[in-house]
């Protein structure tokens, strides 16, 4: 301002200088709505991560009385025009004059106002002027803030794009890629985006209704109606965007993936709430994947359980899930140190995503990775996490690299194998130059070299035969590269490594393809088929079919040996990422097998056995612990206890487990002889019993804690798997169905003083497959029933009362579809006298029918 424009408020303060009080209370004023002060105490409270405005205006709580008093006053009106703006202006200039005096001198302020009405006009352009200048600085200034939020992730070495669809502070995109990103965004990843959001918005909006609350004086418009105004959208109060800022941990211009640490996840798996259809916990893995050592001091490890990724605390029994997959997950890989997860499934829509581990949050998903095929058989990621490399799972397999950090979607080069070299299963990087990498089949290893400046994936696939060294050779397992020298090693079913020379160009070559990879010897380790190998410090590590777990130093010298232990065959070998302690006088460490018999030091590392079984070796002592037993076939049959919170899982490969579903313990378990694969599962209604169908048509009936049997033999009446067991509401009958069509019913009866079951009878009333084996209870008494539905669209009731030994009475038949055909039946809830049948069809329809009459309701 001018001092020709001041010098009306000037003489305004100095009539009122009579009373010290309110002297007094104009210098507060006056000091509250400094624009210069405010500013800067707004900008410092902006930096300190919380909004102070309301706390500044503690001091003056008679003005701000007044002022929420004018602002409810003139809340509700809109800037349409001139008119209405200049009507605003002339009311905020009358209040403010009111409030400048006292109540004593209020008329002589509004003549005085009047005489200088000239002067003041002047002073109203003047500051519109000036408000327009700091619009200007305004939008500089949100234009600065937003290019900051552009800036990509940065995690130690790894910078990840934000440019990408998929990337972390990914909030908008194209209709297609948003459509995809749900099949690889979990809850947790969606409330990050919302919070980076809402709080970019929030300080946007903070810092802008600061500069507007200065503009205020001169415009008087309120601040709901400038906010809307200007973003077009409902305006939050101050004291909410301060209960925003406050009850956010993370920063706005900072992301959970670069500041969180190894503690991150499981302290947000505590705090995550619960919702329906959450997953909670995930029983089994696959074990035909490897398992990973994550983390030692808190036992963290990382499998495979079907669609799932799972992170296992082992010392919290907790599990955290990478869910977004919409296929079965075909293979995985971790980074060295153990920051990043990449997982890959196969089928239709096929998708690559990377995870971060200390959070759980998707970075990067790669979607249609494999348009051609049916997805990706084998991934590997560099030792410095940069690049992933890929081997499709088609009929012509494609190795692809990818930089995955940058927001790209297709790979930096492609390679196409020929049938010749057979299917490549696995597939490594050099540790040392993530520009080489090795790939093997049953029968053929593939040595590649990545020449990244020109975008070239070269080849070399030496045919190896029984000529090539005059002996047995044998199917390849796994291949790694030589810890100081530039070969391959290649393990064999025969116990053998073949040695590979890696012969590199000329230094004054130009030709891309001179790199090549030659078989030099076979190296004869063991008896034993091996079927890991792997590299860990200075050893060469392999586990064979045996159970054994030798290490080599590079020269092929066995150094140390586990054998003892009669484990199933080796599936996999995880080294912990933490190294060794120093060896020292308590230190119970065994002896290498040199002639110095030195120390043998190496890392704690985990075990996965074929049979499905994990363990967790520590080396000092030579402790062995058995993490977990699962399954090692798939799961079939499943069944919850009535009463208590135990459920039976039952696999092919001819295990029953027995879990405590709420507080994620096993509990105990048996392991039939070879060849009997558990098909069905199902307790009795009192939860005494659990009776067990099996694939070769067997049929136990167990004590449900115990798992031993009830009867002396099991019975061995049916010729096929059975596929259902239903057991009356008395546990007097017993009823199973198998895929042969047939039913048969097995009741107990009373020998000696004692309740044993026996074989009543069996029927092959169906002539399609049986869908559904219920038993229920007649209206007019207490006595059992028993229906059955099949695919051939029949319901058959039997008469029990009337059966005899090998022979079951039907009662009655009857159609419940005409085109589609039923899939499922239960009974409805008993709320009415009428007893119903629900019966779903292949033509997505729920019927009614009458437990009586069977007719549709």
């Amino acid at each position: 301002m001018s001092d020709k424009e001041e010098k009306p408020l000037a003489e305004s303060r100095e009539s009122g200088d009579m009373d010290k009080e309110e002297e007094g209370e104009e210098e507060e004023e006056e000091e509250e709505y400094n624009p210069s002060f405010e500013e800067d105490r707004l900008q410092q409270s902006l930096t300190e991560g919380t909004l102070s405005w309301e706390e500044s205006q503690e001091d003056g709580e008679g003005l701000e009385g007044k002022w929420i008093e004018k602002e409810e006053q003139i809340e509700g009106k809109e800037v349409r025009g001139e008119e209405e703006e200049m009507r605003g202006k002339e009311e905020r200039e009358e209040r403010w004059e009111e409030e400048e005096t006292g109540e004593e001198e209020k008329s002589e302020e509004k003549e005085g106002s009047k005489e200088k009405g000239g002067e003041e006009e002047e002073k109203v352009e003047e500051e519109k002027e000036k408000s327009g200048e700091e619009g200007k600085d305004i939008v500089l200034e949100k234009t600065e803030e937003s290019k900051k939020y552009e800036t990509p992730i940065r995690v130690g070495d790894i910078v990840i794009s934000s440019e990408s669809s998929t990337s972390i502070y990914s909030v908008a995109g194209t209709p297609e890629s948003s459509k995809s990103s749900l099949h690889s965004q979990s809850p947790e990843v969606s409330e990050i985006y919302q919070d980076v959001s809402m709080k970019m918005d929030s300080l946007e909006e903070a810092v802008v209704g600061s500069q507007e609350e200065i503009g205020q004086e001169s415009e008087g418009i309120s601040d709901q109606e400038k906010e809307e105004a200007r973003f077009g959208k409902p305006f939050f109060p101050m004291e909410e965007r301060q209960k925003l800022f406050q009850s956010k941990d993370l920063g706005a211009k900072e992301s959970l993936v670069s500041t969180s640490t190894e503690d991150t996840l499981f302290q947000k798996e505590d705090d995550s709430k619960m919702y329906p259809l959450s997953l909670t916990w995930s029983f089994g893995w696959n074990s035909s994947l490897p398992v990973y050592y994550m983390r030692e001091d808190r036992r963290i490890l990382l499998y495979v359980c079907g669609h799932t990724a799972v992170i296992y605390n082992v010392f919290k029994n907790s599990q955290y899930h990478l869910q977004g997959h919409p296929n079965i997950i075909s293979c995985f890989c971790v980074s060295e140190d153990r920051r990043w997860i990449a997982t890959a499934d196969e089928g239709p829509d096929c998708l690559i995503i990377i995870w971060d581990a200390f959070t759980g949050i998707p970075v990067h998903t790669i979607f249609d990775s494999c348009p051609e095929g049916n997805g990706i058989r084998s991934i590997a990621i560099t030792r410095d996490s940069k690049f992933l490399a890929t081997i499709s799972d088609a009929e012509n397999q494609k190795v692809c690299i990818w930089k995955w950090t940058l927001a790209v979607e297709t790979p930096t080069c492609m390679l196409e194998l020929p049938k010749e070299y057979g299917f490549q299963e696995h597939l490594i990087f050099n540790p040392v130059n993530n520009k080489e990498l090795v790939s093997n089949s049953k029968t053929q290893a593939v040595y590649y070299s990545w020449f990244e400046d020109k975008g070239i994936l070269t080849h070399s696939a030496p045919l190896l035969t029984e000529k090539t060294f005059n002996k047995l050779v044998g199917k390849f397992s796994q291949s790694v590269f030589h810890l100081k020298l530039p070969q391959i090693l290649s393990a064999t079913k025969e116990g053998k490594l073949v040695v590979w020379d890696i012969h590199y160009p000329w230094a004054s070559s130009t030709s891309a393809s001179s790199s090549a990879a030659e078989p030099r010897k076979l190296v004869h380790l063991q008896k034993e088929a091996i079927t890991v190998l792997t590299t860990i410090d200075s050893y060469i590590v392999t586990g064979d079919i045996k159970g054994n777990i030798k290490f080599y130093d590079h020269t092929f010298s066995i150094v140390n040996w586990y054998s003892n232990f009669k484990l199933g065959a080796i599936r996999t070998l995880s080294f912990s990422k933490t190294l060794p302690s120093p060896p020292t006088e308590k230190s119970n460490l065994p002896t290498d097998c040199t002639l110095r018999g030195d120390l043998f030091v190496v890392r704690n590392f985990i075990i996965g056995t074929f049979d499905a079984t994990v363990y967790h070796m520590t080396v000092d002592g030579t402790k062995l612990e058995k993490l977990f037993v699962e399954p090692r076939d798939a799961v079939h049959a499943i069944s919850c206890h009535p009463y208590q919170p135990l459920i039976a899982v039952g696999s092919v490969c001819g295990i029953i487990k027995v879990w405590d579903f709420e507080k994620k313990v096993y509990l105990f378990s048996r392991t039939f002889e070879k060849g009997l694969g558990v098909q069905s599962l199902t307790y009795n209604p009192e939860g005494a019993l659990l009776g067990a169908g099996f694939t070769e048509g067997t049929v136990y009936i167990l004590d449900a804690m115990s798992l031993e049997n009830e009867t002396s033999e099991p019975f061995k009446y049916s010729r096929s798997s059975v596929s259902h067991v239903s057991f009356s509401h008395d546990s007097n009958y017993m009823a199973t169905a198998d895929i042969s069509f047939t039913v048969a019913v097995y009741m107990m009866v009373v020998k000696n003083g004692q309740r044993v079951w026996e074989y009543l009878a069996r029927l092959r009333a169906h002539h399609n497959s049986i869908r559904s084996l219920l038993f229920g209870i007649h209206l007019d008494s207490n006595e059992p029933r028993l229906l059955s539905l099949g695919t051939d669209r029949f319901l058959i009731e039997y008469n029990l009362t009337k059966s005899y030994k090998d022979h079951l009475e039907v009662l009655d038949i009857h159609r419940t579809d005409q085109g589609n055909y039923p899939t499922c039946m239960i009974w409805y809830p008993p709320l009415t006298k009428e007893l119903f049948l629900l019966i779903c069809n292949s033509g997505y329809k729920v019927k009614l029918f009458n437990a009586t009459t069977k007719m549709c309701r």
